[in-house]
């Protein structure tokens, strides 16, 4: 593994020798721009594997995307080679539709300390939800991104994501979400604690999410990546480009259903992607992912 082959995948140029939050920001801006969130593997008949090695052929020798636990791990293995204190973290991600939380945590994020402040970076979240930038870890104050406003709530020490979301206008209100989803406010994204984590201790997550017949990565095919000025997203058949804040407080969604015989170009011209097995797309759960 090399961290110049890395910086070439993402089209970093920049300087690394200032362990700085701008230093920082900018590798996992090239990151979350060139690596999507996906979770293609699952509908090409291969494993994810949970070994850095692996993660790190796949998504830099193959130029493929990974999910939580392959971008944040790789991640980690970044900024600790650059010299940053890193340190694991479990997430639970919360299930709209259920209103709840799942009970074993099924997300990895990274904590990083900085000039004496501590700061969430998670590159492996993806969709509407992707974090632009590192984020500083306080409780109640509004931190405004491109992709909207994040914060953090804190209670008796669990830790709190919400987005408060921007209005939208759909190009094509045929295949636009549900009517719940479009008049959200603010979505709560996930829960945490500061108790440090070890890889080990994601294995049976990064198993059940890829077999259990319930599992939202199982139920629907997902490729997201972040653009420079929104999002492009293929879940199953249906491709959304989102443009942030085109008007005042107003995203553009452009919603377009696909051809089965679009998908392989689609994959590749949009997200970089070219995939070694055959790709079965697939969309039957009723979770929204906006």
């Amino acid at each position: 593994m090399d961290i110049q082959e890395y910086f070439a995948r993402i089209s970093y140029q920049g300087s690394h020798n200032k362990l700085d939050l701008a230093t920082m920001s900018d590798i996992f801006q090239h990151h979350i721009q060139a690596v999507p969130f996906e979770n293609l593997s699952i509908h090409c008949g291969e494993g994810i594997e949970l070994d850095l090695e692996a993660t790190y052929n796949k998504i830099v020798r193959k130029k493929r995307g990974g999910w939580c636990m392959e971008n944040n791990y790789l991640l980690s293995w970044v900024l600790k080679t650059l010299g940053y204190d890193v340190t694991l973290l479990g997430a639970k991600v919360y299930v709209p539709e259920l209103d709840a939380y799942p009970d074993e945590i099924d997300h990895l994020l990274l904590q990083v300390e900085l000039d004496g402040k501590s700061y969430i970076v998670d590159g492996g979240f993806g969709m509407a939800y992707q974090l632009w930038q590192p984020m500083e870890l306080i409780s109640g104050t509004d931190q405004p991104q491109t992709p909207g406003v994040f914060r953090f709530q804190e209670e008796s020490g669990t830790w709190y994501l919400e987005k408060v979301k921007r209005k939208q206008c759909v190009l094509n209100q045929s295949t636009s979400t549900s009517q719940n989803v479009e008049n959200e406010v603010c979505r709560r994204v996930y829960l945490f604690t500061l108790q440090p984590r070890d890889i080990e201790e994601f294995r049976g997550c990064n198993a059940h999410l890829q077999t259990a017949p319930d599992s939202l990565f199982v139920t629907k095919s997902i490729c997201s990546l972040q653009t420079a000025d929104g999002i492009r997203a293929l879940v199953g058949w249906k491709l959304t480009e989102i443009k942030y804040n085109y008007r005042d407080n107003m995203d553009l969604v452009e919603i377009r259903i696909l051809a089965d015989e679009e998908i392989e170009k689609t994959l590749k011209e949009k997200f970089n992607i070219t995939l070694d097995k055959k790709f079965v797309p697939v969309n039957t759960s009723r979770l929204s992912l906006f």
